[in-house]
């Protein structure tokens, strides 16, 4: 760093040295709570994508065989008409001071009977399964969807804070340390001058000291 090698500058660097330390262990203490977090989400993750993956298979197969067994007509009418509506509401949580989406998922049926948009008569109990595990997988893909968005938000929060924790640890306080020494060892080398210098003087006084007399 290019500074005027005087005491009062050294005191500034001093004083930003010990600001960048500070700052350098609190930001090494948030990423490592940070990681903790992102790992537990990560675990929670894939054990929720297991479990939504088996059902959404379960899901896929009875709708397989609802369509083997009814027309593209018939099971088009019969899903023409949900009876279910969904209402979500998107906030958010803060999580090592990051901003994580915290879904509310909310649904309402036009009565109170059940959640299939159809009568018995025409359709067959595979759609009925579907229809049923869809409208339970709902809420997991929800809760699934808010997780994965967390874990990213962390770990795009991650890599901010560990660039700081880099930049802090291997070039600002290299440069600040570096630099405190480098004004340290000028200022020692001025102090010898001047003191060679008075000493010289002194010499030179006491000699004419003894001239005079």
């Amino acid at each position: 760093m290019r500074v005027n090698p005087t005491r009062m500058e050294l005191t500034r660097l001093k004083g930003r040295l010990r600001t960048a330390t500070r700052g350098h262990k609190l930001l090494k203490d948030k990423n490592d709570e940070l990681m903790k977090q992102f790992l537990e989400i990560v675990r929670e993750n894939m054990r929720k994508r297991r479990e939504v993956e088996a059902r959404v298979l379960e899901m896929h197969s009875a709708f397989t065989l609802a369509s083997a067994v009814m027309s593209p007509e018939g099971l088009g009418q019969a899903l023409m008409l949900p009876k279910q509506s969904v209402e979500l509401e998107l906030s958010s949580k803060n999580i090592m001071g990051v901003r994580v989406p915290d879904y509310t998922f909310r649904t309402k049926l036009d009565d109170s009977g059940s959640v299939l948009p159809y009568g018995f008569a025409s359709t067959t109990g595979e759609l009925d399964s579907a229809v049923e595990t869809a409208t339970d997988l709902m809420k997991d893909l929800l809760d699934l969807a808010q997780s994965e968005k967390a874990a990213s938000l962390l770990a795009a929060e991650i890599e901010k804070t560990r660039r700081r924790v880099n930049a802090l640890e291997y070039v600002l306080i290299p440069q600040y340390r570096e630099t405190i020494r480098y004004i340290t060892m000028k200022l020692d080398e001025n102090e010898r001058g001047n003191i060679t210098r008075l000493m010289k003087v002194k010499d030179m006084m006491i000699a004419q000291t003894r001239e005079d007399n």
